[in-house]
């Protein structure tokens, strides 16, 4: 087996409908040997039911009986994958002509250099996604929260060329497996969110490259599973804190921590004076996340 394709389900069936019809649109005529696994993350809707009526057995569901999160659930189903290739999509992705095909292409070409290849991504509207960037030192922390730095492709960006990047986005990436398993997989202490930021960041410090191929596109709808408004930026202030305390000193900590607190009073503050309970509830939570941190030896 060449190629093993890894979605993730939770909740989202009309998209992981859609994104499985795409990506064996996209697998005509391939000339490797693939299999396509979803692994289902404990679904509430009829994810499970469906993806078996309309895909049968060309495809390998795997379902839990409990949400073991994104980095867990994609372990468990890497486990199942018979390729010596691995491609992880999100439910919410759709995958433009020979996408699939192309990205292997490359990868396969440049193994030997680029260890890690990420798509283009597009919104809805065909237009770039910001869906690459610099790990998150304490000056690209303070650009996203206080410089809009994703908006100004400071903290995140799509480029027009194949480059070298610290990180690609987990919605769409190919490694081999070996690698992945010399990595260890994804942190399972990481729910959701950063969790291709902390895999590169190893892959990074064990010589391994990541690499932007920008000839390969999907669209990606973004934040599929997501239960609510707040849940994406309560995911970022956890990411963000288990990351540092993973990999950044004890100073780089109390700084970070810092600015977490500052945001999250900025955001609350700016709630209360716009009469906004979305960001009132967000921030007034995010802070305690950190306070909460604080306590932890």
């Amino acid at each position: 087996m060449d190629l093993s394709i890894i979605i993730l389900s939770y909740n989202t069936c009309a998209l992981t409908l859609k994104t499985l019809e795409t990506v064996f649109h996209s697998l005509n005529n391939v000339n490797f040997q693939y299999e396509v696994i979803v692994f289902d993350n404990a679904s509430t809707d009829d994810s499970v039911k469906k993806i078996s009526q309309q895909f049968g057995n060309k495809v390998n569901l795997i379902t839990s009986s409990v949400n073991l999160g994104f980095a867990k659930g994609n372990n468990e189903a890497v486990k199942k994958g018979k390729g010596r290739v691995l491609l992880f999509l999100n439910s919410d992705i759709e995958v433009i002509d020979q996408g699939i095909s192309q990205l292997y292409d490359f990868f396969i070409a440049y193994e030997k250099e680029d260890q890690i290849v990420g798509a283009k991504l597009l919104n809805q509207d065909f237009s770039s996604q910001a869906s690459a960037g610099p790990f998150y030192s304490l000056l690209v922390v303070f650009a996203a929260l206080f410089l809009k730095g994703d908006y100004y492709g400071l903290t995140r960006y799509s480029p027009n060329a194949i480059c070298k990047v610290d990180w690609v986005s987990g919605a769409c990436f190919m490694i081999s497996k070996n690698n992945f398993l010399k990595l260890k997989g994804f942190d399972e202490n990481i729910f959701m969110y950063m969790e291709e930021v902390d895999l590169m960041f190893r892959a990074k410090k064990s010589d391994m490259q990541t690499v932007f191929y920008p000839q390969a596109q999907f669209i990606h709808l973004g934040t599929g599973s997501a239960k609510s408004r707040k849940e994406p930026i309560i995911n970022v202030y956890r990411g963000f804190l288990y990351f540092y305390k993973k990999h950044h000193s004890i100073s780089e900590n109390i700084i970070l921590k810092f600015f977490l607190k500052l945001k999250a009073k900025l955001g609350y503050n700016l709630g209360v004076l716009f009469k906004n309970s979305y960001l009132i509830e967000t921030y007034a939570e995010a802070e305690k996340l950190v306070q909460a941190s604080e306590r932890v030896v």
